[in-house]
């Protein structure tokens, strides 16, 4: 495929930053990838494993003459590292993120963008429990969903140049403004991350069922209803705290399913039960069908290494 930006600087080196410059590799989307992280130690790892061309040791160096800079780091410190960048952007790059709330990414980014440079958000619906520079692979994006969220006035061109860019990674697009996108994710992402969060605290209160006993029969659905509950927890924290409303009247909606799914259990409601599960699963089955699950080892979330 023909170059889309001659210079990419992601900031932030984690699962889904290495897994884009592994992605742009692949397809030769970027003539030069640069890459900064906070921590010496992330950005030391980086260089030995060649994650990308170049690291740099200051945001600064990290974006100059950058034509697409992404913001791979979590919601909560887009507003901060925006403010950092901006005396360093030049004319006519566009910044973008991989948040998983947009409004409130809105809220802290676009009052510190400078004339002339464009904002483009995006939300790749793809990811693993796994964080740091070595977690990332090419093939996280492939024929996964990436959401492009972008501002009323945003220039055109930029929004359709930063599509084809995730469309070459691999992914499927759709455009969505912020308000519904932070609603969608609070349903299919937030949420489940919250229930399975607290499904583990349960687990760890109930002092009746050991640890030793939790870990050695986790395969009876414990294990995969809980693999987000290992998720990084600086990033879920800030989800949390800035998609408050969405997540909250999410939340609710659970708790009533979940009170008329307790009375009918109470209550010896066998048919409730059943029509509840076949509605359910007919929803379950939907996504495989829509090739969204697969059947690889790990669930596809991990590469297979060749042997």
């Amino acid at each position: 495929m023909a170059v889309i930006y001659e210079r990419v600087a992601l900031i932030g080196l984690g699962l889904i930053a290495g897994s884009m410059s592994l992605a742009m590799r692949r397809g030769r989307l970027a003539g030069e990838i640069v890459g900064y992280a906070r921590s010496k130690e992330t950005r030391e790892i980086a260089r030995e494993i060649n994650l990308v061309d170049r690291v740099e040791d200051t945001l600064a160096a990290a974006v100059k003459d950058a034509d697409l800079v992404v913001l791979c780091v979590p919601v909560g410190s887009m507003g901060a590292v925006m403010e950092e960048i901006a005396p360093h952007l030049k004319k006519g790059a566009t910044v973008s993120d991989v948040g998983s709330v947009k409004k409130a990414v809105f809220e802290a980014i676009l009052p510190a963008l400078p004339d002339g440079v464009h904002f483009v958000g995006a939300h790749p619906m793809a990811g693993t429990e796994h964080s740091g520079p070595r977690s990332g692979f090419a093939t996280l994006f492939d024929n996964r969903w990436c959401l492009i969220v972008a501002p009323e006035e945003a220039d055109q061109s930029a929004v359709e140049k930063l599509a084809a860019l995730w469309k070459g990674i691999g992914s499927n697009i759709e455009f969505m403004d912020p308000e519904h996108h932070d609603l969608v994710c609070a349903v299919v992402s937030h949420t489940p991350h919250l229930i399975a969060y607290t499904m583990v605290g349960v687990a760890d209160d109930l002092r009746r069922v050991t640890d030793s006993e939790v870990i050695k029969f986790s395969a009876a659905g414990f294990r995969d209803f809980t693999r987000i509950a290992a998720s990084d927890p600086t990033m879920w924290r800030d989800v949390f705290l800035t998609n408050k409303d969405a997540t909250l009247e999410i939340l609710g909606r659970f708790t009533e399913e979940l009170f008329a799914l307790q009375r009918a259990i109470r209550m010896g409601d066998g048919d409730q039960l059943f029509d509840y599960f076949t509605r359910t699963r007919a929803i379950r089955r939907g996504i495989i069908e829509a090739g969204q699950d697969t059947s690889a080892p790990d669930f596809g979330r991990v590469p297979v290494k060749p042997e």
